[in-house]
């Protein structure tokens, strides 16, 4: 006679049935691995405005993102408003002319050279914020680290900028900004903290090199160099 099997625990009917884990191949880790070298942080823009839906699907792999306790504390704000754009460019303006007074020399000559942001071209700008009153996720994996939320958000920018990467689409991320200001500027709750202001669009160019490495303003150094064994 057979043996029972152990009861592991109440039934949950309502439980979904697993699904079938996807099969990632070798061509597949191959255009992965395009997709991340391909991926760079656009300044040029053409003027053209995106696909119609393109930015919802966007925002629906931001939304995919993994985030602390399942707290989902990323804020998406369209900017679109003529006169809210004006403050954000008059905002960059002033914060990159304090930024260009810390250099001096040839530095500083290289430095007022270099094109930061395309905030003139992008045909969509979008500000992305950290709730950091949010009750959703209840504390959990926060109480040593609070950081962790905005840690959140910025895994949801990555994968929107992957995404827009795979449909031939550009995002620029704008952090020469006073982010008290736009938070204001944009009328935004004061618990809602700036992580990242992007530009979106169709690049100009495509290239595989950062911008900052061809102006001569840094090297990417090798994976070697970031490297520690304990």
């Amino acid at each position: 006679m057979d043996k029972p099997k152990p009861h592991s625990g109440p039934a949950t009917a309502s439980a979904a049935p697993a699904a079938s884990a996807p099969v990632f191949d070798s061509a597949f880790r191959h255009r992965l691995f395009d997709l991340f070298r391909w991926r760079r942080d656009v300044r040029r823009f053409k003027s053209q405005p995106l696909d119609e839906g393109v930015l919802e699907e966007l925002l629906a792999a931001a939304n995919l993102a993994p985030s602390v306790g399942l707290s989902q504390p990323w804020r998406f704000v369209t900017v679109d408003d003529p006169k809210r754009r004006a403050a954000v460019q008059a905002n960059f303006t002033a914060a990159n002319r304090e930024a260009l007074a810390d250099y001096c020399g040839e530095q500083a000559q290289r430095y007022a050279r270099l094109k930061l942001a395309g905030l003139k071209e992008a045909p969509l700008q979008l500000a992305v914020f950290c709730d950091e009153a949010t009750l959703q996720g209840h504390g959990l994996g926060r109480k040593t680290m609070p950081e962790m939320l905005r840690y959140s958000v910025v895994a949801a920018v990555q994968n929107l900028w992957l995404a827009a990467r795979s449909r031939d689409v550009g995002v620029g991320w704008v952090s020469i900004l006073d982010p008290e200001a736009l938070r204001r500027d944009l009328d935004l709750p004061a618990d809602w903290q700036l992580v990242a202001y992007l530009c979106i669009g169709i690049p100009q160019a495509e290239t595989t090199e950062p911008e900052l490495e061809t102006a001569g303003w840094e090297e990417r150094r090798p994976l070697d160099d970031m490297l520690l064994r304990r």
